[in-house]
């Protein structure tokens, strides 16, 4: 599934060639006034891949892709090694100049500003539509440290305009910014498993003891909730709410601007990938197996929605009167015309066969613009 091959993608870039153009060098040049920010320890070395500016690679547009958004500039695309991509019409594509190596998972915008995370916590922005880049957070993983929370990658992004935005991802990570993204602020998530970080250490330190009984009984093999699980998505509701869906049925709400958080749990118990909002409290979560839940109330209940696979589903978008495009693995697409419809499903192929889809954007008279393991295309369901 994409969502484990964004969490272990390589970050480290191939051999520097050519971009998609047939040129030598990036057609977009950085801002070098720009210092990059590092919110990491002082042993991180300078060679870091998380530290290097992606290389140009030929075919970019045909690498892993996680994640894509359209603005006025076009359709922009970001996944492995950095790789940042940008197209007026979805065919042609032109990779940017980004000054960093990890894997990229989620891109926003907001009032024509760009930001773009993933990997090793890096958070990087564009203030003119894409045309420069610069690294605004950075805190990769050092061998001499014992901080869990270095080389978290960030998972997803969310802007409620220009200046506030939050960044979540693995082990419950939540960033918050006010200024645009220039600086970034960790802010924790009250959970209702407040205690289990304690309860586990503690059961670790009576496991050393000599002669302990490592026999396991079906209780010992239940899964409960993860006590910092994964944030996988976060998305605002019509009302202005804010949602936060991830693993193991994880999903958090805030009706003040993310000051505080309820933490609720979802009828299915495996892990959801993505949340798509509408007019109101309406919202739906979607993960493994193919599992679609929606609610017009915040989560208070939930719907379980029939979608016919059982195909983990990675990404999706909201269209107009409740509708729904979803896409996952086996190459699936899932489309719903509005909140009454049930959902028709089809199969996106190419020439290498069926890809794994992990993000969607609509594109208009072209259709959808998917993006995957095998990059990004244009597709027309049938």
């Amino acid at each position: 599934m994409l969502a484990a091959l964004a969490l272990a993608a390589p970050t480290l870039a191939q051999d520097p060639i050519a971009d998609d153009t047939g040129e030598g060098d990036y057609p977009m040049e950085t801002d070098e006034g720009d210092e990059p920010l590092v919110d990491a320890a002082p042993a991180v070395a300078a060679t870091d891949p998380a530290l290097l500016d992606a290389e140009p690679m030929p075919r970019a547009a045909d690498s892993m892709l996680l994640d894509a958004v359209r603005t006025n500039s076009g359709f922009f695309v970001v996944g492995e090694r950095g790789h940042v991509l940008v197209s007026e019409d979805g065919r042609r594509w032109t990779q940017a100049k980004i000054p960093t190596r990890s894997t990229l998972t989620s891109i926003a915008t907001a009032d024509g500003i760009l930001w773009a995370a993933g990997h090793d916590g890096v958070i990087v922005h564009s203030t003119d539509g894409g045309q420069t880049w610069t690294r605004r957070r950075a805190a990769p993983w050092t061998p001499d440290t014992f901080d869990a929370s270095e080389g978290v990658p960030v998972l997803d992004l969310l802007f409620t305009d220009a200046s506030h935005g939050f960044a979540v991802g693995a082990y419950s990570l939540m960033l918050v910014t006010d200024d645009g993204g220039v600086t970034w602020t960790p802010r924790g998530v009250a959970s209702d498993e407040d205690d289990a970080p304690a309860a586990v250490a503690a059961a670790a330190e009576d496991g050393g003891d000599e002669g302990e009984d490592w026999t396991f009984d079906e209780s010992d093999l239940m899964l409960d909730a993860e006590s910092d699980p994964h944030f996988n998505a976060i998305a605002r509701s019509g009302s202005g709410a804010l949602v936060i869906a991830g693993e193991r049925g994880a999903f958090l709400r805030s009706r003040d601007g993310g000051q505080t958080w309820e933490s609720r749990r979802l009828p299915y118990e495996g892990s959801m990938f993505g949340v798509l909002s509408w007019d109101g409290d309406h919202i739906m979560v979607f993960g493994l197996r193919g599992n679609v839940y929606e609610s017009t109330d915040l989560g208070d209940s939930w719907t379980r929605v029939e979608t016919g696979t059982t195909a983990s589903l990675m990404g999706g978008a909201a269209l107009p009167s409740g509708g729904a495009i979803l896409v996952g693995a086996n190459g699936t697409l899932l489309t719903r015309a509005n909140a009454q419809a049930p959902f028709s499903a089809s199969t996106v192929t190419d020439g290498d066969g069926i890809p794994q889809l992990s993000a969607v954007v609509p594109a208009g008279d072209d259709g959808f613009l998917v993006v995957g393991e095998m990059g990004a295309d244009l597709y027309r369901p049938q």
